[in-house]
């Protein structure tokens, strides 16, 4: 006997039943994305970076490329305000690097490597590809802000495997 190839039957949801939050999130976690750190400058000079997973192309010409970060976050004026701010895609040897940028309370650039980029945003070294952006335009939608950046400078190494975010995990590929 082989096992059935049909997927499972997933009822929808009746339009008056009201959105479960929680299976809203478990829901976008099937979605397996790559891992970013978005890094800037702040007026005082000081250093922002944040891990996150809401980075998307927007356009080829002009080069165009989006984010998001929620309205609360403490970085928030930073990335509103600032005039540059760097995407860093993370290579699979990076998951340390992505779980730092994702830890509060702690200074993130402590022992990390860096190098200036334009506008003096810190762009992280070993990264499989970094987008230097002009911060275009911000939209508020909902609890959160989405960022378009221009990109004015990219750069990538030849070969480099992603980090990968799937299911509220990191992996280096994912399982099948």
């Amino acid at each position: 006997m082989s096992a059935s190839l049909t997927p499972p039957i997933i009822s929808p949801l009746q339009a008056t039943d009201p959105l479960d939050t929680q299976q809203f999130r478990a829901a976008l976690g099937l979605f397996a994305t790559g891992v970013t750190i978005v890094t800037a400058r702040a007026e005082d000079g000081s250093l922002v970076g944040l891990t996150a997973n809401s980075f998307n192309s927007v356009s080829l010409s002009p080069p165009l490329v989006l984010w998001s970060l929620a309205q609360r976050a403490g970085s928030m004026p930073v990335f509103s305000r600032g005039s540059h701010y760097a995407i860093h895609i993370l290579g699979a040897d990076q998951k340390a690097l992505a779980q730092r940028f994702a830890t509060r309370d702690i200074d993130r650039f402590d022992g990390v490597r860096w190098h200036e980029g334009l506008a003096g945003v810190p762009l992280l070294d070993g990264c499989v590809a970094v987008f230097e952006c002009a911060n275009r335009s911000r939209y508020e939608e909902g609890d959160h802000v989405i960022f378009v950046g221009e990109v004015e400078r990219c750069h990538r190494v030849e070969q480099g495997q992603p980090l990968i975010f799937h299911g509220g995990r990191y992996f280096t590929e994912l399982p099948i």
